[in-house]
């Protein structure tokens, strides 16, 4: 499905910054800029009310950083980070965001990066949110939609879930799965006996949890919260052994 404009937010501390990015939304046929920000309070709360389909997102900002307001964020838009220095490619990798732009920013590095963005969401319009298939009821298996393309994941494979804006990354012992999808439907069609819901952002094979501490479990080395909410029915799965 065609998507013929993407609606943009820019958020950056320097109004300069600012202005570059906004000339070159205006520069570029398929973006239009919704308004900008350089608090990026401000700028999260404006998220909340009036969703914007791209953000242009500084991440050296006072008060809160770029990668701090997009944890914040429970449905984020697609993002392209904007930085003075080139050491935040893990977190810009972690956040599943489309690019991140190193300060000065060019127009021809900018429109590679919005066609990106653009081809990103032409991929979600022609694709449904309900991405995760099990075959049937006693599988221990399950498809997967990466990319057009269905994906076979052994549950026992599977080491985690994590959601990250309309999308989910399934983790297993070999690579990390990028799928359209909501954790509601990871719920619904992964094995509750095998996997919990330990953090509104997170689902884990319980299988592999190897530790709980300080309100985290550990899966492989890897420390993953503990929400609140879920904790009790966490304690209580554990405490069976």
């Amino acid at each position: 499905m065609a998507v013929s404009n993407l609606r943009c937010l820019v958020v950056d501390d320097d109004p300069l910054s600012v202005q570059v990015v906004l000339n070159c939304i205006n520069n570029t046929p398929f973006l239009t800029a919704t308004g900008s920000f350089t608090n990026p309070i401000e700028a999260a709360e404006a998220l909340r009310t009036a969703p914007v389909d791209l953000l242009f997102l500084d991440v050296e900002m006072p008060l809160l950083s770029g990668i701090e307001l997009l944890g914040m964020l429970q449905h984020p838009p697609l993002v392209v980070l904007i930085t003075s220095s080139k050491d935040y490619a893990v977190q810009a990798f972690e956040h599943a965001v489309v690019d991140y732009l190193v300060k000065p920013v060019s127009y021809a590095r900018f429109l590679q990066a919005s066609q990106k963005a653009l081809e990103m969401a032409e991929r979600r319009a022609s694709t449904t949110p309900d991405a995760i298939e099990v075959p049937d009821a006693d599988a221990d298996f399950t498809f997967v939609k990466v990319d057009n393309k269905l994906v076979r994941v052994g549950f026992d494979e599977v080491r985690y879930v994590e959601a990250l804006g309309d999308y989910v990354h399934i983790v297993t012992g070999q690579s990390k799965l990028i799928v359209y999808s909501t954790m509601k439907a990871v719920e619904e069609k992964f094995p509750s006996n095998r996997f919990v819901r330990v953090h509104r952002s997170f689902i884990v094979n319980f299988n592999r949890i190897q530790a709980l501490e300080d309100n985290s479990v550990i899966v492989e080395a890897k420390h993953i919260p503990v929400g609140q909410t879920y904790l009790r029915e966490v304690m209580q799965r554990l405490n069976k052994f």
